[in-house]
């Protein structure tokens, strides 16, 4: 073990650590888990940002008048009818009902006794990526595949596993290209954030992953094209070689949830094929990625309300049914995605709208041919799994229903002018409230969070702000006949930020300054995470010496 003592922190086999210690890092960095993460990022750093500039280039190609299309240049993988992808892995013939949720202890132990089929331990939207967070994430996996994890709340109700047999099925989503991780660096410079959360879960849990009768699984995010999977998938060849693990054990699902990602469905599956397990629809970054790739285009692209985009308006159908006959043509799993309605206990007429919302979201998912779908809360797992199983019965899945019957179409992913809605006054101010509110919870380390019985991440954080921005720079208008303008969405959002529930050491007076950067700012930022993660997301004087008890106290 190389190891000296650097100005910007520690520094072991070459990787500097920037972040204040957690307790157990130990457990996940260990010398050669860093080996395994360095050479990972070393062999994929060019690449990576090669296609982070294409991102770029593209989205201005597309903001100047260039729609995307089918691609001519993979004809012929797409009208190739012989290939499959690999059949489905141990633990992923049967994915009815998937349950997302971060990799904190409480939520890990409620999404693994869900009875879901598989949990989606998100290291990605639903979580912020603070160091402790990173950190924690990676042992509260190890301890749940251990099934040593445990959580005992400040009012003293305790969590615990249910027995082995109940346990899904564990796909981890890693953290997309665009975000690098801080706190350690190679060079100088940030290693991939999902190059860290894939390589350190990969690198302690694969061997034992197998040992236990499944794998190392995966979900892709934020994939804008095939050749990005193809990184994907050599980063996979490069880790199996490096521990001796044989190819094609690992298995990935591709959330198909950016526009010039839903033109290469089939091109990304191929690249993929020996470790591709599905694609997703991933339907709240996707309207993100219209309304960001489309912004300045006019009102052929201007979108009503959130609350008014159902998975029925024309572009979303065409995108769904598609992405469910691509999957099915190539032997691949179709998921559906998530319904951000959440139960609420206390109140028996949103509850039962919330489950009635859902019940129909899925009973159309499951009649369009999706083999399963996502859940965000516990309570609505049994309400998915009898949909699901009314559809399914014994069968695992329906990958043998191919859906020909699904016209192969470009335009109509395009067609966001079908969409039926306006835009109103509510839906702006919803859209601010909806936005400060998520980026203050973000920055204290909360990536998930329940706002008016919805679910509220990084992707929905992301449609709200961008909705405001669009709105204002294509001078839309409400129905009330109001022109949208800069200065009356600052007036909304002053009277907004006023009614806040301010509280001791909130980060709301932070999360005003970043919204008011992303959403009326004059340049649009790609992400909202990126400058909130770089300039607000640090540990504060307040924080540091409950850090130092803590780790006094381990």
């Amino acid at each position: 073990m190389n190891s000296t003592n650097s100005l910007n922190g520690f520094t072991i086999n070459g990787i500097t650590l920037t972040a204040p210690p957690i307790h157990r890092q130990d457990e996940i960095l260990t010398p050669e888990a860093l080996d395994f993460i360095a050479a990972l990022n070393r062999a994929t750093t060019a690449r990576r940002q090669e296609l982070l500039q294409a991102r770029q280039v593209r989205r201005r190609q597309i903001l100047s008048g260039s729609d995307p299309r089918y691609l001519r240049e993979t004809a012929g993988i797409r009208e190739d009818p012989r290939w499959r992808v690999a059949p489905p892995a141990p633990g992923l013939e049967d994915r009815r009902v998937e349950i997302t949720g971060p990799v904190d202890a409480k939520m890990a132990i409620n999404a693994l006794n869900s009875g879901a089929k598989v949990w989606l331990a998100d290291m990605e939207d639903a979580s912020t990526p603070t160091w402790g967070n990173v950190i924690r994430g990676q042992v509260n996996l190890i301890d749940a595949l251990e099934r040593r994890i445990d959580f005992t709340s400040p009012d003293g109700k305790e969590y615990r596993l249910n027995p082995a047999e109940d346990m899904p099925t564990i796909v981890v989503r890693p953290r997309g290209w665009h975000l690098p991780e801080k706190h350690l660096l190679i060079n100088g410079k940030p290693m991939a954030g999902g190059i860290v959360d894939f390589g350190l879960y990969f690198f302690h849990n694969a061997r034992r992953l197998i040992a236990q009768g499944k794998g190392p699984y995966f979900y892709l995010p934020k994939i804008e094209n095939h050749l990005e999977a193809r990184l994907w998938n050599d980063i996979f060849v490069q880790a199996q070689d490096l521990l001796g693990i044989p190819q094609g054990t690992i298995r990935a699902t591709v959330l198909i949830e950016t526009i010039t990602a839903a033109f290469e469905m089939e091109e990304i599956l191929y690249e993929l094929r020996d470790h591709a397990a599905g694609l997703n629809a991933g339907r709240w970054d996707y309207l993100f990625s219209v309304i960001k790739n489309f912004r300045t285009r006019g009102p052929r692209f201007v979108l009503p309300d959130r609350n008014q985009i159902t998975m029925t308006a024309p572009f979303m159908r065409a995108y769904t049914e598609q992405l469910v006959r691509a999957c099915h043509r190539r032997g691949a799993m179709a998921i559906g995605g998530m319904s951000a309605f959440v139960p609420n206990r206390r109140d028996p007429e949103a509850n039962a709208n919330a489950l009635e919302k859902v019940r129909a979201d899925k009973t159309r998912e499951a009649g369009d041919g999706f083999d399963g779908s996502w859940v965000a809360h516990p309570d609505l797992v049994p309400v998915a799994m009898e949909v699901f199983d009314d559809t399914l019965g014994w069968n695992p899945n329906q990958i043998s229903r191919l859906r020909e019957d699904v016209e192969v179409d470009d335009r109509a992913l395009l067609d966001v002018a079908g969409t039926q809605g306006t835009i109103t006054e509510d839906g702006i101010r919803d859209n601010i409230w909806v936005g400060i509110q998520y980026i203050e919870s973000w920055l204290r380390g909360h990536g998930a969070v329940a706002l008016n019985n919805l679910m509220e991440d990084a992707a929905t954080a992301e449609i709200s702000r961008s909705q405001i921005w669009q709105w204002i720079h294509s001078q839309a208008i409400t129905d009330q006949g109001e022109l949208i303008t800069f200065d009356w969405v600052q007036e909304m959002l002053e009277e907004e930020f006023a009614r806040m529930p301010r509280f001791d050491a909130d980060r709301f007076d932070d999360a005003l300054e970043i919204f008011e950067a992303v959403a009326l700012g004059e340049e649009f930022p790609t992400f909202l995470t990126l400058s909130a993660y770089a300039n607000y997301l640090h540990e504060t004087p307040a924080q540091e010496p409950a850090r130092k008890r803590e780790l006094a106290a381990a």
